[in-house]
């Protein structure tokens, strides 16, 4: 039985955390030993993410993928018809994916930075690397899994802390996308 990616970072979270005490990060070259480790932590990741562009754009799938994107929370309206490809779905999501990362990256600079927190510098060199790692399209590009189940696209959202204030799953079921076509909610194909 293999324990889910939120409990892993959990105990990861609370092994470091304990890990932490122990450092001394009043010594500089400790401390800058940190900072070195985060910023490899975050080059890897940008790596990846860019050797998963590449694999994206060589494969150039250009299948048509349509969804139902679900309507915003506390919204009346219908979710909205998406058609795109394959190919424009997998670049918008790497771009979702780095965009998180920048705004990790920016939250770290201000906690380290500004108000001089030194911990959260060992929790952020590994959980947002293992998430790269077992992100839904490094599986599928890097590690070759099929798209499949849960890697069959849209891809269904990870349950986080803020998934309760978000709108529901896309819905790729061929009901709902003939219901949102006749209902002529969207379509625009994206390219």
């Amino acid at each position: 039985m293999a324990l889910s990616p939120q409990v892993t970072n959990l105990i990861i979270i609370l092994g470091m955390m304990q890990v932490a005490k122990k450092i001394h990060f009043e010594d500089p070259d400790v401390l800058n030993m940190c900072r070195a480790a985060y910023i490899a932590s975050n080059l890897i990741i940008f790596s990846i993410y860019l050797y998963i562009k590449t694999v994206i754009d060589k494969k150039k799938d250009m299948t048509t993928l349509k969804y139902v994107e679900p309507a915003p929370v506390g919204s009346s309206e219908e979710g909205k018809l998406v058609t795109t490809t394959v190919h424009a779905y997998d670049i918008g999501q790497l771009k979702n994916l780095m965009r998180a990362q920048g705004m990790g990256i920016l939250m770290m600079a201000f906690m380290h930075l500004y108000l001089k927190y030194t911990n959260p510098l060992l929790i952020q060199s590994i959980i947002p690397l293992k998430g790269a790692l077992e992100s839904n399209l490094t599986k599928i590009h890097i590690w070759g899994q099929p798209a499949i189940g849960d890697l069959k696209r849209p891809f269904k959202q990870g349950g986080g802390l803020m998934s309760g204030l978000q709108s529901g799953p896309a819905q790729a079921d061929k009901k709902a996308v003939e219901a949102a076509e006749r209902a002529g909610r969207g379509g625009v194909k994206e390219e």
